[in-house]
């Protein structure tokens, strides 16, 4: 087809307009930028005439088709979302409610395109808002008000991570659970004082044990010390009567050399005297001779200043005179 003049000059005005359109655009809506941004920690996903793209845009300045393609930056960064009053009812019946329960988790950067494929966007809400409150409501319905306030409470974490963890395993595997917080749950204000009173009560008790505790700590010490004490003083006066005994074994044992050089001494002494008594025994023998003892007896009688009176003199002094002439006799016989 071939346009004339007028033809020529209608497309140019056409295109005009179109450009003027467009660079307003570019201020307008961010959906009609040429060049757009991916901003760090995100990926650029893309839809045409309402069709995901397979095309997957890292961080940095891109280019895409005005009106056609619409462009929104997915988050695969760690990041938390806050799951807000979720009310729900204990197995006895009674309401209480979450204020605020913090699930962090991640959306893979492989698994971008299946998961906004499946469920868009705002999977988030599925797999994560939903989902907690579902499973606050079947951990609450299937446990008592003790249990899910009290008992329980420090368990609620990790069960409802490992819940909304198998979940989006299954169905949405881009989706990581990392770490599941749950805040304290809000109970009637009769219930929840009762719950205070309860702890105040606990908590004395805990006090009394404690000083219960601490006063057998301090008796043990003391026994301790006392048993210590006492095995000191025990050692002390073992080493004591060891001393005592050593001493006593020195003295017996100088004792018994005193002894045996008394004995020594007074044998040395006995074997002495022995020996002169026989030696003087001996002498006496060799002295005892008929001549020697006619000197004796002559210087007995010279001796005797006594003078006996009368026409009898003492038979005694001739007896002496008769000993002596009898050994006289007595050795002449030996010499033959």
């Amino acid at each position: 087809m071939v346009l004339g003049r007028e033809g020529h000059l209608r497309e140019r005005q056409i295109l005009e307009r179109a450009g003027e359109v467009l660079f307003s655009g570019l201020y307008a809506n961010p959906n009609g930028y040429i060049l757009h941004q991916v901003p760090e920690g995100h990926v650029g996903a893309y839809w045409r005439g309402g069709a995901l793209l397979k095309t997957i845009t890292s961080p940095g300045f891109h280019l895409k088709v005005p009106f056609i393609t619409q462009f929104e930056p997915i988050q695969v960064t760690i990041q938390t979302d806050q799951v807000k009053d979720i009310p729900c009812g204990t197995k006895g019946g009674v309401m209480i409610s979450f204020e605020k329960i913090e699930v962090v988790n991640r959306l893979k950067k492989e698994y971008v395109y299946e998961t906004l494929l499946n469920y868009g966007v705002k999977y988030d809400k599925t797999w994560i808002y939903d989902k907690i409150h579902h499973e606050i409501n079947q951990f609450c319905s299937a446990h008592t008000l003790q249990q899910v306030y009290i008992d329980m409470f420090d368990q609620i974490d990790e069960k409802m991570k490992e819940d909304l963890q198998a979940d989006c395993t299954r169905y949405a595997p881009g989706v990581e659970i990392i770490n599941v917080r749950v805040t304290k749950p809000t109970i009637p204000v009769s219930i929840k004082r009762n719950y205070e009173q309860m702890e105040e009560e606990r908590t004395k008790v805990l006090i009394a044990m404690e000083k219960q505790r601490v006063a057998e700590k301090e008796a043990e010490t003391q026994k301790k010390i006392a048993l210590s004490e006492a095995e000191k003083n025990s050692q002390v006066s073992q080493v004591l009567m060891e001393q005592r005994l050593m001493e006593k074994e020195s003295t017996r044992r100088q004792q018994e050399i005193e002894n045996d050089m008394y004995l020594a001494r007074e044998k040395s002494l006995a074997d002495a005297d022995f020996y002169r008594v026989m030696k003087e025994a001996e002498a006496n023998r060799l002295k005892l001779t008929p001549q020697y003892l006619e000197l004796r007896f002559i210087e007995a009688i010279a001796n005797n200043s006594k003078i006996f009176f009368g026409d009898k003199v003492p038979g005694m002094i001739f007896d002496q005179r008769l000993i002596g002439n009898f050994l006289k006799e007595a050795k002449q016989n030996d010499d033959i």
